[in-house]
């Protein structure tokens, strides 16, 4: 599998060292690198940059139709309409967290939280570094999303002030930023005299490599659409 990968701060630069050696990378587009693909044939894109590359990425993925593994978060509403209109002529990979233990945490809250939320308050908290830019993290926003359902819940970031929790009808969300954490994610169902918490705890920017390479060797052989890690790990959509 030939590799094109856009962004090379540090997770690029781990994605680049987690290359097996039946893989190649054949561009770097970042950090001094940009001049680097403009006659590249490759295989599939990775892309951990920055949200506001995705016109970029986009005319290179839809000049070439090559297959592209987004791992960057923080877009906003037009961004993704641009990456939606992209999965129309290419697949592509979408997914907040590329880690397998996130996304089998996420399966599971998906299945519990339909009975849950009926007696349970639910909250959820995200530590990450003193660099991360975007808060709620896009992994948050995931877990939120597999909590609400179908149903729209109104989400609390942070708590202020003198006001009591609306009971079942609202989602405590809290962002917590410092040192080099790498990513903590916990979903928290407190009942009445009972409190069940599934958390997950990231140690090393390894396990989000690992697991954009297996995605994109996935995506290798889909047709055209718009994909996330719950499609590679399960092998297809609910």
């Amino acid at each position: 599998m030939k590799i094109l990968l856009f962004g090379y701060g540090t997770m690029g630069k781990i994605i680049h060292d987690a290359i097996g050696p039946s893989d190649s990378l054949v561009g770097i587009v970042g950090n001094g690198y940009e001049n680097r693909f403009t006659n590249v044939k490759a295989d599939i894109v990775i892309d951990f940059s920055h949200h506001t590359k995705i016109k970029d990425i986009m005319e290179y993925v839809l000049k070439t139709k090559t297959p592209i593994v987004i791992g960057t978060t923080g877009y906003t509403g037009d961004e993704i309409k641009l990456i939606e209109q992209m999965s129309k002529e290419v697949p592509v990979l979408l997914s907040s967290n590329y880690s397998l233990g996130v996304i089998m945490m996420n399966k599971i809250i998906k299945d519990i939280s339909p009975i849950l939320r009926k007696t349970f308050d639910v909250e959820v908290i995200e530590k990450h570094h003193n660099k991360k830019e975007d808060a709620p993290s896009g992994t948050a926003k995931m877990l939120i999303k597999s909590i609400q359902g179908k149903d729209v819940i109104t989400c609390i970031n942070g708590r202020v002030g003198h006001q009591k929790r609306k009971p079942l009808n609202e989602i405590g969300v809290h962002s917590l930023r410092g040192g080099t954490i790498v990513g903590e994610h916990e979903v928290i169902y407190a009942g009445a005299d009972e409190l069940i918490s599934i958390k997950h705890e990231a140690f090393s920017k390894k396990i989000f490599a690992k697991g954009a390479l297996i995605g994109a060797k996935w995506l290798e052989s889909q047709k055209p659409g718009l994909y996330d890690m719950e499609d590679v790990v399960f092998g297809g959509r609910e």
